[in-house]
């Protein structure tokens, strides 16, 4: 069996499997396993350690002498990798291959077109591996957990990029400031955070705190919704009290006039001004003065290699179909899942699944203890312990708010009130001091 993605369901995959006596190979197209945490090791989880290890992984890393870190701390992303991921990917060895790029799926001598005998045929992997040497490896199963990390979301409000994006790409950030590694990116600039989930709001921290928070920075923090108020989250009712902390501390920062919100605004592009950017909305507005920007618009996942394969998956999630109507935020953001497992995450093929946080297509609610869960559920069904695989268990923290993320035009009242967006266009210049925008 072969498991895509050496992140942690990844690496939790193999682990279940090789509890249950299946042979597993992971292939990672990084250097080295946890390639895409370790892009983000300097973000502290919102999770505490008791909710970011796989019983399976932990079982077999025990059995070694390793210490389970303390259940109630909030690890970094590098503290995951250190003191839990390298750790698991060492116990299970030679069955982890980095440098192991999967450029294709499909079932062996059939494409996606062909029906005969087409359930009798192995999977066969085409892989690239770090020397540039290609690999034709045959599978009974597959489990892609190859995640989302790879494929963020364009700033543009249609999915594409907008216009100049692309050319304007050494001045977007899409992944989190780093309060060493980008001071002097950002410590004193005039920088706008576009986005709503947990991503944004954590940017937005790290941008109003030392070191990248001068008395010099300008922090806009533009949005599509009408409002910025449900993008706060739970706060005290969110049952990760880390997560509500975030949304806590950013309304903090807004009354302090740390942050000057923007919203309604949606990005059609972004235009270099000599040594400033701006922003343009669909609606005409703009904003301007900008030295830098971070993309905090989510993640999609990355279907090319899976295109001669059949695959059923909700039509705007890109999530499978059957998962889809629990975890979709035109519906609601609640964080509460319907109890699922391999049933609900194969797809047509037959013992192909996804599985992590690519299951959740486009949807950002994801929690590594869903994926957990997830894959101990494949692997009971894949050593044909059904029983096992039908007995799921899931129940995760609310996050206190239960607003449909994806209908910020519902969101708008017919008087303009709180929810209302702007009745024309106006430009928005940062100038002297944080807040200043108009």
């Amino acid at each position: 069996m072969v498991v895509i993605g050496a992140g942690p369901v990844g690496l939790a995959t193999a682990a279940e499997l090789t509890r249950r006596d299946q042979e597993v190979i992971v292939l990672e197209q990084g250097q080295a396993p946890a390639a895409a945490v370790r892009q983000w090791g300097h973000v502290r989880l919102f999770s505490p350690w008791s909710e970011v290890t796989s019983p399976a992984a932990v079982a077999l890393l025990e059995a070694t002498g390793w210490s389970h870190p303390e259940p109630t701390a909030y690890p970094t992303g590098a503290d995951w990798v250190r003191d839990y991921l390298d750790p698991l990917a060492t116990v299970l060895g030679d069955r982890v291959r980095t440098g192991h790029r999967v450029l294709g799926v499909a079932r062996s001598e059939r494409d996606l077109l062909v029906d005969s005998g087409r359930e009798g045929q192995p999977f066969v992997l085409h892989v690239e591996r770090a020397d540039g040497s290609m690999q034709r490896l045959l599978a009974r199963a597959v489990v892609d957990c190859s995640g989302t990390w790879g494929a963020p979301n364009p700033l543009g409000a249609e999915g594409y990029p907008a216009a100049g994006e692309t050319a304007a790409v050494d001045r977007i950030l899409y992944e989190m400031p780093d309060g060493e590694a980008d001071r002097d990116r950002f410590a004193g600039a005039a920088t706008a955070v576009v986005g709503s989930g947990a991503s944004a709001l954590t940017a937005l921290i790290a941008l109003t705190s030392k070191p990248l928070h001068t008395p010099d920075s300008h922090v806009v923090w533009v949005v599509r919704r009408g409002t910025v108020e449900s993008a706060f989250g739970g706060g005290e009712l969110d049952e990760l009290p880390a997560r509500g902390a975030l949304g806590t501390r950013v309304r903090a920062a807004v009354d302090a006039r740390l942050i000057e919100p923007v919203t309604g605004f949606r990005v059609t592009g972004v235009q270099e001004q000599g040594a400033t950017l701006a922003l343009l909305a669909t609606d005409g507005r703009r904003i301007e003065g900008l030295d830098q920007v971070v993309g905090a618009t989510g993640f999609r996942p990355d279907l090319s290699f899976l295109s001669e394969v059949r695959l059923n998956l909700d039509p705007r999630l890109q999530a499978p179909v059957d998962l889809a109507p629990g975890i979709d935020p035109n519906l609601h953001s609640c964080g509460s899942v319907q109890p699922h497992g391999h049933d609900v995450l194969a797809q047509p093929e037959g013992d192909l699944f996804l599985a992590g946080m690519k299951s959740y297509g486009r949807a950002p609610s994801f929690l590594a203890m869903t994926g957990y869960e997830q894959v101990r559920s494949i692997a009971a069904a894949l050593a044909g312990d059904l029983e096992a695989a039908r007995a799921v268990e899931l129940t995760l923290p609310d996050t206190g708010v239960c607003g449909g993320a994806g209908l910020f035009d519902e969101e708008a009242s017919g008087d303009g009130g709180c929810c209302g967006t702007p009745q024309g266009p106006e430009s928005l210049t940062l100038t002297g001091v944080a807040g200043s925008a108009r």
